[in-house]
């Protein structure tokens, strides 16, 4: 029950910053276009909802194995070779992520230090900025529970999106649908 309680958190606080940033641009546009008057800080904050909503996503896509990867090689290894590999990736992921969060948390301690405001909003820096922190610290948290899983035995690999598995897929449904057939599962 709490796991589904924060995916449905994650994808509203995801969904909610689509929604603003989409309204935010279309009420930008309408002003501009259509009165030729803005708002200056319009871009500014689209801006930084957008660096929230990348960081978020990234975490989500992990978690839901929507990432597209090149794993065609990987393909061909056996399963425990596909485990060893993804082991080993998720290990580098982490080393990256730790990186990033060593360098986030110096540069906002910095910008804290010297009570930095964005540019065309009275917020400070630091807080519209912390998406670097809390971002790659969700995503390093996705990457042990993807290594756990592997490393369990329960899944083999980034469980990533094919596309060109999906593309057909599609196609065949198509096709029986349109003979009158039973599409195949």
């Amino acid at each position: 029950m709490l796991e589904r309680v924060i995916n449905q958190l994650e994808e509203g606080f995801i969904s909610l910053l689509l929604v603003c940033m989409t309204l935010l641009v279309f009420m930008e546009v309408v002003l501009r276009f259509g009165f030729n008057i803005g708002f200056l800080w319009v871009e500014e904050l689209t801006l930084h909802l957008s660096a929230w909503m990348v960081l978020f996503g990234a975490s989500y896509g992990l978690k839901v194995g929507s990432h597209i990867g090149v794993d065609a090689v990987v393909k061909l290894l056996p399963a425990k070779g596909r485990r060893i590999v993804t082991l080993c990736a998720v290990a580098l992921c982490l080393v990256y992520c730790a990186l990033f969060i060593q360098g986030a948390w110096v540069y906002l301690s910095k910008v804290h230090s010297i009570q930095i405001e964005l540019e065309d909003l009275p917020i400070q820096k630091y807080v519209a900025h912390s998406i670097l922190l809390f971002g790659f610290i969700l995503l390093g948290f996705r990457f042990i529970q993807l290594g756990w899983k592997v490393f369990k035995g329960e899944q083999d690999g980034f469980g990533l999106a094919d596309e060109a598995k999906d593309a057909l897929k599609e196609l065949e449904a198509e096709q029986a649908k349109a003979s009158g057939g039973e599409i195949k599962p």
